[in-house]
């Protein structure tokens, strides 16, 4: 019994890889452009999420800065709310709602793109984030669950969705662990080409 519902898991992840991936290799791709687009003109790229997601996001913010599979320069990429002190002092201006976009109003600017990570897309802060950035002339990527919530409907028309169609978290956070190394990977092949195979 233990050990099928353990094989189920895997089943069940592999399942939902195999049905998004046509579904999903469109909205990745012009989120990976609206990333090169703003890096290669000298913007930078903000990135958060809350609890699980807060963990991507300094992940990507890693692989970004760092390397993912292959050497290149560091990118211009802020992870938010990372810092706790930070987080806390913003909590206490003016409450958890406001302290992601009090840091995108203070660190993002025009030509600078905010990327961030909600499975249910219905976070307070995370609303207020987007209409920080918003406010400060930045593109929005958004990695999002089940029909995107909230936060879908607040993105504009030069912003992202990548929308995982899943009702389970852990399923759409391991969705978004994926498609953040797709994106690593996209964009190092827009940046350095294709990779020599030798």
């Amino acid at each position: 019994m233990l050990e099928q519902r353990i094989q189920q898991q895997f089943f069940d992840a592999a399942d939902l890889r195999y049905q998004s991936a046509e579904a999903l290799a469109k909205p990745i791709a012009e989120a990976s452009q609206a990333i090169v687009g703003v890096l290669t003109a000298g913007g930078k790229v903000l990135v958060c999420g809350l609890g699980p997601s807060a963990a991507l996001a300094s992940l990507a913010a890693a692989q970004l800065i760092g390397r993912f599979e292959r050497d290149r320069p560091g990118l211009a990429v802020v992870v938010l709310g990372a810092d706790a002190v930070v987080a806390n002092q913003l909590w206490l201006a003016g409450g958890a709602a406001d302290a992601l976009a009090r840091q995108v109003s203070t660190l993002g600017a025009p030509g600078d793109l905010l990327l961030l990570m909600d499975p249910e897309g219905e976070h307070d802060a995370l609303l207020a984030a987007v209409d920080a950035a918003h406010a400060n002339e930045m593109a929005v990527v958004a990695l999002l669950g089940r029909t995107g919530g909230a936060l879908r409907a607040a993105l504009g028309e030069t912003d992202a969705a990548v929308t995982v169609p899943h009702d389970r978290n852990a399923r759409v956070t391991e969705m978004h662990l994926l498609i953040l190394h797709v994106l690593c990977d996209a964009i190092d092949l827009q940046l350095l080409g294709e990779e020599d195979p030798a």
